[in-house]
C-alpha cells in the first residue's frame, strides 16, 4: 500500500479528527486571504489615486480637506469652492512649477436626463493642466474636444446609445483610465469648456440645472519644481493664499490611512488569535490521534518500519488535511471578498481594489504554505513522540 493510500485511510477511519484540523486550516487560510485582500487592496488603491491626481500637493477651500477626499476616494458629493483667482496666487508662490484648476461635479442621481447616476464629474483646464493631458498625448493623441470626456474603468456608454446623457447633454467618451479600486474608477473626466456648455444647456433640458458658480474652481493641482521640498512649498502656500489648506501628496487621503491602519491592526489581532487556537487545538487533536494509535504504529515498527517513515506517515497525514483545509479557506475567502466587495467598502468606509488573477495565484501561495507550515508544526511533537517509542512496549499498552 502506498504512503498516500495509507494516509487516506487513516483520514477516512477518524472522520472527527480529520474534520476539526479541516476546518482549523479552512478558517486561519480563509481569514489570511480575507485579511491581506482588504488591507493590500485598500493601500494600492491609496497609492493608484495618489498617481492618478498627478500632483505633488492638492490645494483645497480651507475646512475642505474631508470632504474632497470623500469626493475622490469614495463618490461622496462635494460641494466645494473657491475663487478661481486662487490658481493665480498659488502658480506665484516660490518653488511652484506648475498649478491647474479642477472642478468636482457630480450627476444627477437617477434621473431621466442622465443615463449614469451618481458619477464624480473631475473638469480640467487643458491649458494649463499636466496630470491628465500626458496620459490623453499616450492614449488618443490629443486633448479632449468640446463635449468629449474620458471615463474611469467602470463608465461605459449604455448599451444601444452612441453617447452619455448628463444633464440633458451629450457627451462622447473617448477612452477609460485604468482601475484604482477607487471613486475615480466610477469618474468622468471633461474639459471646463465641456463642463460649462454643459451648465448652459441644463437649464433648459434637466430636471435641476447643474450649478457652477462663475469664478470658482474646487481644487488646485501643484507641480513642485525639481530640487524644492513639498512640505516647505505647501507652508508658503498657506501662509500666501489665505482661505486655502495645501496637502502634500503623502498626507493626502490621511483619514482613510488612519481608518485603514485601526482596521488592520484590529483584523490582525483577530488573526493571530484565531491562528494560536487552532494550533493549540490542532496538536491536541494530533496528540490524541498518536496516543489511539500507539498499537498500530508499534505493528508498523516490528514489521521494520523505521522511526523517520513513521514520522513521515504522520506529518503526511496532517499536511494533506492542512492543504485540503487551506486551498478551501483560501478559496471561500478569496470569492467572498470578491463577491461582498461592494459591502465591505461602505462597511469600513475606505476601497480597495481587488488584485488581478497573478497576483491572486501569488497570495493564495503564501497564504497556504504558512497555514501548512504551521499545521505541521503543530502536529510534529505529538507525532514524534510517538514514533519514538519502543515497538514492543508501544504494542502491549
Amino acid at each position: 500500500m502506498t504512503p498516500f493510500r495509507l494516509t487516506i485511510k487513516s483520514i477516512a477511519r477518524s472522520p472527527f479528527r480529520s474534520t476539526v484540523v479541516f476546518l482549523c486550516a479552512l478558517l486561519v487560510a480563509g481569514l489570511a486571504i480575507s485579511t491581506v485582500l482588504i488591507t493590500r487592496g485598500a493601500q494600492d488603491s491609496l497609492r493608484l489615486a495618489n498617481e492618478r491626481l498627478g500632483a505633488d500637493t492638492l490645494v483645497v477651500p480651507e475646512g475642505a480637506e474631508q470632504k474632497v477626499e470623500g469626493a475622490l476616494l469614495m463618490g461622496h458629493q462635494a460641494d466645494v469652492w473657491m475663487p478661481a483667482g486662487n490658481v493665480a496666487k498659488v502658480a506665484a508662490v516660490p518653488g511652484v512649477e506648475a498649478a491647474t484648476p479642477q472642478l468636482y461635479l457630480a450627476t444627477l442621481a437617477d434621473a431621466s436626463c442622465c443615463s449614469v447616476p451618481n458619477m464624480l464629474m473631475v473638469a480640467y483646464d487643458p491649458t494649463s493642466d499636466f496630470t491628465i493631458r500626458p496620459w490623453l498625448e499616450k492614449t488618443i493623441g490629443r486633448d479632449l474636444k468640446l463635449g468629449e470626456v474620458v471615463g474611469g474603468t467602470y463608465v461605459y456608454t449604455p448599451e444601444g446609445l452612441q453617447n452619455i446623457e448628463l444633464y440633458g447633454y451629450l457627451v462622447t467618451l473617448k477612452a477609460n483610465l485604468e482601475p484604482t479600486g477607487t471613486n475615480l474608477d466610477r469618474s468622468m473626466f471633461l474639459t471646463f469648456e465641456t463642463a460649462r456648455d454643459m451648465a448652459r444647456i441644463s437649464t433648459s433640458r434637466a430636471e435641476k440645472p447643474l450649478v457652477i458658480p462663475p469664478d470658482s474652481i474646487s481644487s488646485v493641482l501643484v507641480g513642485v519644481a525639481p530640487g524644492q521640498d513639498p512640505k516647505k512649498v505647501a507652508v508658503n502656500i498657506l501662509k500666501t493664499v489665505p482661505g486655502v489648506r495645501p496637502i502634500t501628496s503623502p498626507e493626502l487621503f490621511s483619514s482613510f490611512r488612519k481608518q485603514m491602519t485601526g482596521l488592520w491592526q484590529v483584523m490582525l489581532a483577530v488573526l493571530s488569535l484565531t491562528l494560536i487556537l487552532s494550533l493549540i487545538l490542532v496538536g491536541l487533536i494530533f496528540a490524541m490521534s498518536a496516543h489511539e494509535r500507539r498499537r498500530e504504529i508499534g505493528v508498523m515498527r516490528a514489521l521494520g518500519a523505521k522511526r523517520a517513515t513513521v514520522l513521515r506517515s504522520l506529518l503526511f497525514e496532517a499536511w494533506v488535511l492542512g492543504l485540503a483545509g487551506g486551498l478551501s479557506g483560501a478559496a471561500l475567502g478569496a470569492v467572498a471578498v470578491y463577491l461582498f466587495r461592494n459591502l465591505i467598502v461602505d462597511s469600513v468606509g475606505f476601497p480597495f481594489l481587488y488584485p488581478e488573477v497573478p497576483s491572486l495565484l501569488a497570495l493564495i501561495a503564501v497564504g497556504l504554505l504558512a497555514v501548512l507550515v504551521g499545521v505541521t508544526l503543530a502536529a510534529f511533537v505529538p507525532s514524534f513522540r510517538v514514533s519514538r517509542q519502543d515497538p514492543a512496549v508501544a504494542m502491549r499498552e
